[in-house]
C-alpha cells in the first residue's frame, strides 16, 4: 500500500501544477479541459470496475504472512507514535492557541502569522500519523 501511494504522489502533484497552470491562464478553458480530464477519470475507473467484476483481470492478492511475531510490535509501535503526537499536538495547539488569541486581541493583523504557527503544531500529529502508517505497511 505505501509503495502504491508513493508512486501515486508525483502524478498527484504533476496533475495539480498542470490544473493550476491552466486555470490561471485561461479559466473557462481550463476548466472545460479539467471537466473533460475528471471524464476520462470517471471512464477509465468503470472500465476497470468492469473488468475486476467479469474476472478479466485478477485483483491483487495479499502475501501470507508467515512471520506475525514482529507484526504485533509494529501494531504496537504505530499506535504509541499516533497517541504521542495527539497528545503533544494537543498541548502545542493549547499553548499556541491561547499565544495566539491573547496576540491577535491586540494586533489583528497578526492573524496570518499566528494562524501559521498554530499549524505547525497540528503538523506534529500529521509526523506521527505518517510514522503509523510505514509502520503499518512493515507488519
Amino acid at each position: 500500500m505505501i509503495d502504491s501511494i508513493l508512486w501515486a504522489l508525483p502524478a498527484i502533484a504533476l496533475v495539480f501544477v498542470v490544473t493550476t497552470a491552466l486555470l490561471r491562464r485561461a479559466p473557462a478553458r481550463g476548466f472545460r479541459r479539467l471537466l473533460a480530464v475528471n471524464g476520462l477519470v470517471v471512464v477509465a475507473t468503470v472500465v476497470l470496475a468492469s473488468l475486476l467484476l467479469l474476472g478479466v483481470v485478477e485483483p491483487a492478492q495479499a502475501a501470507d504472512a508467515g512471520d506475525t511475531s514482529s507484526s504485533w510490535a509494529a501494531l504496537l509501535g504505530a499506535g504509541i507514535a499516533v497517541a504521542g503526537s495527539a497528545i503533544g499536538a494537543g498541548f502545542a495547539v493549547a499553548y499556541t492557541g491561547a499565544a495566539a488569541l491573547a496576540a491577535i486581541s491586540e494586533k489583528p493583523e497578526m492573524f496570518g502569522r499566528t494562524l501559521v504557527i498554530v499549524g505547525l503544531a497540528e503538523g506534529i500529529a500529521i509526523y506521527g500519523l505518517v510514522v503509523a502508517i510505514i509502520l503499518i505497511g512493515q507488519a
